[in-house]
């Protein structure tokens, strides 16, 4: 029977033909029978990768099980499915050694297993087990050497009966969800223990102290195990046989213990990814002679990379990077991965002492200077990637000797040359990445010669121009990526060549296409990507485009026309589309709900109609950019469940209620410059990462009033202008703590303003880099910014009243971005003094209400201020002496008031000289308008409290000077007298 099951299901071994029925067992192959036994007992059996291509029952071990003479089993690597039969188990009373590893069981152990007492060596990593191990799971094991559970789905606490095992060499419990504390005494009895592996789990508390104690450990691995730590100083004294320490993806802080570099035996440490700081000694590494790899990537070191790392002769992988080392490059590295540090200085022609460098990876820092010809000895070298640098000068010749070169990226930097004509040299490159550089000239022919090259990124060096010469290029049969875009180069699309090459990215950005979608993109069936965006390019969108299995599409800025084919959107594979500032029109298809788009950018084209309802239907959409097109209706209500990050339907003519039914993820919502109507809906309470709101240019009515409990608190831009709006402003204004924006202007909001609006937290102190600046939609989108480069003005844009005159706004910069609009509304009453605390705005506007009284003196502490705007109010007194202080200011409009008095004099305040600035107050006066004062006028009612004051001062002084004068005098004629008589 055990012959028949094992051979009718096996796929991968042929020698199974050995095991014929009525022949000795002994004799076949993957069978060891125990010889000095009489009756030649099968005690060692092994059936690893036997079944591979479809799965069988558990049921096929019974047999096997059955053997009770068995002393080690391996059924490793199968296809065995179901629960495993724990019955069976109890005739194994002799097994040492059990292999079960990488099936697909279902379940949990069966408690039988776990009875087996003979059992040294027992694996079931990689099998789908599950469930919590009981807490006397080892109790009987007592003689177990190895333990390997890794790979499965165990969880809960680790049994207190494993801690037990005093025999026990090997333990390996990664990859699974084992959780709490773990004991501070959990290792005091593995006193054998020669490897552990925690690692990937979901513990929690602190690394065990008696962890540190086990001498014979010479393998450790606690990645990503939840554990914590700031590790002891003396943590690794004893560690003495460590050979790998990996603790990688954990919460350790503190300086790095100085006993762990004493440790002469260590080949591989990873700290990477916790919480590492301070200085790591000079001298660090000089006991490390046997160190293989090192990783300390993504922590918070400081100071210089110990000069005693780079000598480590044996040392073949170094990361560094993330790791807040700073200093200049050492001469002597031997192998280089410092990527994403904050390296500076430049790169040391002493780099051709390493004459066995294969790679040299120092992206992502602020090196600076000319790449140094010497590098061209680095005969050995297979991969040079300097990209995110500050490298300036040419790219040298001497680059073209690096015959072995597989990759070179200098990706943005400031290289400004032409491309070395000898580079077709390089016969070993597949990639060749120079984009965002400053280089000019054209193409080299010599590339024709890289007949291994599959990458070719030469996008946005703006010098580099002539025709892309398609002839040539085209005969690159391994090529998959083409990026040319954002050069002054010229595409010739007059010839019928067509390329031998299969694409997965083409970028074309701005290279002079006209005519229409070139014909030869039919045959690029690998497509990926696809940017033909910014050209002349004419035409409807052809449907052999739609039918390719292609993820991203960019066709924005040109003159394509005519309606969307409907099958575009059932395509299976597209996930951007971008077609932004074209001529297409028509209503956008019912097909669109077939969709599975991520990001669907179809603004400034003549779209009309209305928007299909199944467009809520796509359930992975995170981005839909409609606006400026002329459609109409009411806009679709999304589902609870959906996705959608952001969205912008403004410049449209939809109608109907505001849009309230979003997904929980919206943060982006763009209404403006519609017809929407209505009150404002009281469910946008539940869209906790609304971060802007721009409903301005509609019909919107309502209490302002109830407004503010409705938002969330992080939302940041409020724009609301010329709607119906009435009611106050609340006092609750001041919870939404994240506004940097708030446009209230042209509305019919009335009342006093809340002394609580100077208390919004991001008007008084902007962080730096506000999440508004550059916020980039790829922080929802992972991808984005590798595969799609939208300029932020495509979609990050705000419409403001800025200093007088309509404005857009850039995310690119928007953490400069702070405004106070409440501008043409029918407020009354003093203006707060605590708006003065705002010292991050940057315009204040509060011109045509009915504010009265004074200019408040607070406004002088708005130290940031660039425009203010209080014109057409009934504003009285003078102008405040402290707007002199502000230093940035560069608009103001006073005008239209009943405000009396000299205008002060400051730099800033003298240069705002046009006399308009000031118009149609009552009594106003100063050189800024060439309007001479009057003696009543000369001196301001502070400067009269200052004369008077010196005044008193000076009286002071007089009486004081007297009083001071007589006492001198007393004194001298009374020391004069002493000494005059001791004289005699």
């Amino acid at each position: 029977m055990l012959i028949h099951n094992i051979k009718d299901n096996s796929t991968a071994f042929e020698g199974l033909g050995t095991w014929r029925p009525n022949s000795d067992c002994c004799k076949w192959l993957r069978v060891r029978c125990n010889a000095s036994s009489p009756s030649k007992e099968v005690i060692d059996l092994n059936l690893s990768y036997l079944i591979l291509s479809s799965s069988v029952s558990s049921s096929i071990l019974r047999p096997v099980l059955r053997i009770n003479s068995l002393v080690k089993l391996d059924v490793s690597f199968n296809n065995i499915q179901g629960e495993i039969p724990g019955d069976a188990f109890l005739n194994l009373t002799r097994l040492i050694s059990l292999n079960m590893t990488y099936n697909i069981f279902s379940g949990f152990i069966p408690p039988e297993l776990f009875t087996l007492k003979t059992l040294q060596y027992l694996d079931l990593s990689g099998s789908n087990l599950r469930g919590e191990l009981p807490g006397e799971a080892f109790v009987n094991l007592t003689r177990l050497i190895s333990l390997n559970m890794s790979y499965n789905n165990f969880n809960g606490s680790i049994p207190s009966t494993l801690f037990s095992l005093k025999t026990l060499q090997h333990l390996d419990l990664s990859m699974n969800f084992f959780g709490g504390e773990i004991p501070g005494d959990a290792f005091v009895n593995l006193t054998s223990l020669i490897s552990l592996d925690m690692s990937f789990n979901s513990f929690n508390g602190f690394i065990p102290p008696t962890l540190f104690s086990l001498k014979t450990l010479q393998y450790l691995d606690l990645s990503l195990s939840g554990l914590r730590a700031e590790l002891p100083g003396d943590a690794f004294v004893n560690l003495t046989s460590l050979i790998s320490l990996k603790m990688s993806l954990n919460f350790l802080d503190g300086s790095s213990p100085p006993k762990l570099f004493s440790l002469k035996t260590l080949q591989h440490l990873d700290l990477s990814l916790n919480f590492f700081g301070g200085e790591i000694p000079e001298d660090a590494f000089v006991n490390l002679t046997s160190l293989i790899s090192l990783d300390m990537s993504s922590n918070s070191f400081n100071g210089s990379i110990p000069p005693t790392l780079f000598p480590l002769k044996n040392l073949q992988y170094l990361n560094l990077n993330e790791s807040g080392f700073g200093g200049e490059i050492p001469g002597d590295a031997f192998r280089l991965d410092l990527s994403r540090n904050v390296i500076g200085g430049t790169l040391s022609g002493d780099i051709k002492e390493l004459k066995n460098l294969q790679e040299l990876i120092l992206d992502e820092n602020l090196i600076g200077g000319e790449i140094p010809p010497e590098i061209g000895s680095l005969v050995e070298l297979r991969t040079l990637t300097l990209r995110h640098n500050m490298f300036n000068g040419s790219i040298p010749s001497s680059v073209s000797r690096l015959t072995k070169l597989k990759t070179i990226d200098l990706q943005n930097n400031s290289l400004s040359s032409k491309i070395p004509d000898d580079i077709g040299n390089l016969v070993n490159l597949s990639t060749l990445s120079l984009s965002m550089n400053k280089l000019w000239g054209g193409i080299p022919t010599s590339i024709q010669n890289l007949k291994n090259l599959e990458t070719i990124q030469l996008e946005n060096n703006n010098g580099l121009s002539g025709e892309i010469p398609t002839a040539w290029l085209f005969g690159l049969e391994k090529l998959k990526v083409l990026r040319l875009g954002g050069n002054k180069l010229q595409w010739n699309n007059n010839g019928y060549v067509f390329p031998q090459f299969k694409l997965t990215d083409l970028s074309l950005r701005s290279c002079g296409l006209k005519g229409n979608i070139p014909d030869w993109l039919k045959n690029q069936t690998t497509l990926v990507y696809l940017d033909l965006s910014i050209n002349r390019l004419e035409g409807s969108f052809p449907k052999w485009l739609a039918d390719l299995t292609i993820r991203i599409i960019i066709l924005s800025d040109n003159r394509l026309s005519g309606s969307l084919p409907p099958n575009l959107f059932q395509s299976p594979s597209l996930s951007y589309l971008v077609l932004s500032r074209n001529n297409f029109s028509g209503q956008i298809p019912d097909t669109i709900g077939e969709s599975l788009v991520m990001v669907l950018m179809l603004s400034e084209n003549n779209f009309s109609g209305s928007v299909p309802k199944s467009i809520t239907k796509i359930f992975l959409l995170e981005l839909l950019d409609l606006s400026k097109n002329r459609l109409s209706c009411e806009f679709p209500r999304f589902r609870p469940e959906s996705n959608l990050v952001w969205l912008d339907i403004s410049s449209n003519e939809f109608s109907g209620d505001v849009p309230a039914y979003f997904g929980g993820s919206i943060s982006m919502l763009l209404m403006s410059q519609n017809n929407f109507r209505g009150e404002f809906p009281q469910n946008f309470r539940n869209l906790s990462r609304l971060i802007r709101l721009d409903l301005h240019d509609n019909k919107i009515s309502g209490e302002f009033t109830s407004l503010t409990s409705r938002l969330s608190s992080s939302l940041e831009v409020l724009s609301l202008r010329n709607n119906s709006l009435k009611g106050s402003i609340p006092e609750g204004i001041s919870n939404l703590t994240s506004l940097q924006v708030l446009d209230l202007s042209q509305n019919n909001l009335d009342g006093y303003l809340p002394s609580s609006l100077g208390n919004l937290t991001s008007m008084i102190k902007s962080p730096e880099g506000s999440s508004l600046a550059m916020r980039p939609f790829y922080s929802f989108i992972t991808d984005l910014e590798r595969l799609i480069e939208i300029k932020s003005q495509d979609i990050f844009s705000l419409v403001v009243n800025w200093k007088n005159s309509k404005q857009v706004l850039l995310d690119r910069n928007f953490y400069l971005y702070t405004l106070l609009d409440l501008s043409k509304n029918k407020l009354h009453g003093e203006i707060p003094t605590s708006l003065g605390n705002l010292k991050s705005l940057k315009v204040l506007n509060l011109s045509n209400n009915e504010f009265s009284g004074l200019i408040p003196q607070s406004f002088g502490d708005l130290e940031k201020v660039e425009s203010v705007d209080l014109s057409h109010n009934n504003l009285t007194g003078e102008i405040p002496k402290t707007l002199s202080k502000l230093s940035e200011l560069n608009t103001l409009d006073l005008s239209n008031n009943k405000l009396t008095g000299r205008i002060p004099e400051s730099p800033q305040l003298d240069r705002l000289n046009n006399p308009n600035i000031y118009a149609n107050n009552s009594g106003i006066c100063g050189m800024q308008i060439q309007v001479p004062c009057s003696p009543t006028q000369t001196k301001q009612p502070a400067e009269e409290k200052e004369e008077e004051e010196d005044k008193e001062e000076e009286t002071m002084f007089s009486w004081k000077a007297a009083i001071i004068g007589c006492s001198c005098g007393f004194l001298i004629v009374v020391v004069f007298m002493s000494y005059n008589g001791i004289w005699k």
